[in-house]
């Protein structure tokens, strides 16, 4: 299997993804917000650009069950019902709501590769559910893209990267063609621990603590803290049925 891990969104800007099976880790916050969200019962999450097509878009789905979400430098957009706080997708908000979602680098890198045949969404509160589709899904060429912050490096999405390549290549005997960043985050995933306290110590987890969201990072740190695979096809992330999750 060729396996390629890209940085950030902006390394995945223009490149060629039309027959690669792409998984978008945004460990701080979308992708563990985006789990949530589907574990507690949202029909489909829409990643947007912009607050303006976030607008647009949700005007034109029909705003009784549709849901303006999403964040800007860590806080919640003025005038939406809901921010990337992934402790806010409780069933009693997000239940049979489409959700359209707006954030600083998470619904970027979707964007960016989403002329991907397939898609998926990981995080360490899925990791173990992602991993498995991936290996199900038995394909040839890997593409996992970070989101990290502001177009560089975000530890903790190079970190859950490692993660979910370690937990495939337990499940499988295929060699792996990897790019340097897939040798350093296979690496990384090693010695270092998952936890809470890894997450506090990374640059965007200090910022979530100095904004008063540290209950965000005790929930994103849980490791298999759900059972489900989303999955975004024609712009649309939804539960993957094909997985079982």
């Amino acid at each position: 299997m060729k396996v390629d891990v890209l940085l950030s969104a902006v390394e995945a800007e223009g490149a060629n993804v039309a027959e690669r099976t792409v998984l978008v880790v945004d460990v701080l916050r979308a992708t563990s917000t985006i789990v949530e969200a589907l574990a507690n019962g949202a029909r489909a999450i829409y990643p947007t650009s912009s607050a303006e097509e976030a607008l647009k878009l949700a005007s034109s789905l029909g705003r009784e069950d549709t849901l303006l979400c999403g964040a800007r430098k860590g806080l919640m957009i003025e005038g939406y019902a809901l921010g990337n706080s992934p402790g806010e997708f409780d069933s009693e908000r997000v239940e049979d709501k489409r959700l359209v979602m707006n954030t600083t680098n998470g619904t970027p890198t979707f964007l960016a590769v989403e002329r991907a045949p397939r898609v998926y969404a990981g995080s360490l509160t899925n990791l173990g559910a992602v991993s498995r589709a991936i290996v199900e899904a038995s394909t040839d060429s890997l593409m996992i893209v970070c989101a990290g912050r502001g177009g560089r490096l975000s530890l903790e999405d190079l970190l859950c990267a490692g993660l979910i390549l370690r937990r495939i290549a337990e499940s499988t005997a295929e060699v792996f063609e990897t790019n340097d960043a897939a040798r350093v985050a296979t690496n990384l995933a090693g010695p270092v621990e998952a936890n809470l306290e890894f997450l506090s110590n990374t640059d965007g987890g200090r910022m979530l603590d100095e904004l008063g969201f540290r209950d965000d990072l005790m929930l994103c740190a849980e490791i298999d803290r759900h059972d489900v695979v989303p999955v975004m096809i024609d712009r649309a992330i939804m539960l993957d049925d094909s997985s079982g999750g």
